[in-house]
């Protein structure tokens, strides 16, 4: 089953690789200078999860090689993410993942997603 895309997926995307290009440059993996145009929105728990759909921990900008890559090495993926938030970020963001959710004030993330856009800017 493909999970739809829609408009808040959309600016989350956007806000994930500016977030990438604002903090190194370009893909937060291996490095290499990208345009955020240029590079992926990855989360580590699916898009399915909507209790870390719209997470900012959940999410990298990658180029995608890199995006591949981790895609194909969840042990990979994994260590990682762990290295990147830090072993209490990372057990927090699991938990979060478990947590059901059942609605989001749309809305309200579209505000602070394009609030968050406007920061890096």
């Amino acid at each position: 089953m493909k999970i739809r895309r829609d408009k808040l997926d959309t600016l989350f995307s956007e806000f994930i690789r500016r977030r990438a290009v604002a903090r190194i440059g370009g893909c937060e993996y291996c490095g290499k200078g990208k345009r955020w145009q240029d590079m992926d929105c990855s989360h580590f728990h699916g898009r399915r999860k909507l209790s870390t759909r719209y997470d900012p921990d959940n999410c990298a900008g990658l180029c995608r090689p890199c995006h591949f890559f981790l895609g194909e090495h969840p042990n990979k993926h994994a260590d990682w993410f762990k290295k990147r938030l830090g072993s209490d970020g990372y057990e927090q963001l699991n938990i979060r993942a478990e947590t059901i959710c059942k609605n989001l004030d749309r809305e309200k993330l579209t505000l602070d997603i394009k609030k968050m856009i406007e920061e890096i800017a």
